[in-house]
């Protein structure tokens, strides 16, 4: 991880994300479904410019983190 990202807030996303909390990903994180090339993916603001890219895959609650970093970088 980069060091000027704090690793407690991708931690704390994290548990949101082991535990299925939707919700407070919606709300807190922006969490929305991507289009396109990533369709099937998931995206997150952990920060205003740190963003996660992740699928969950429901049939065997695997979670693939994909990956991570500034919007200009990902998308």
């Amino acid at each position: 991880m980069k060091k000027h990202y704090n690793p407690e807030k991708f931690e704390q996303v994290l548990e949101l994300l082991v535990h299925r909390h939707q919700s407070e990903l919606i709300r807190i994180y922006k969490d929305h479904s991507l289009t396109g090339n990533w369709q099937g993916f998931r995206e997150l603001h952990i920060e205003k410019d740190w963003l996660l890219i992740y699928k969950i895959d429901n049939n065997k609650l695997i979670l693939t983190l994909t990956r991570t970093d500034k919007h200009d970088e990902l998308l």
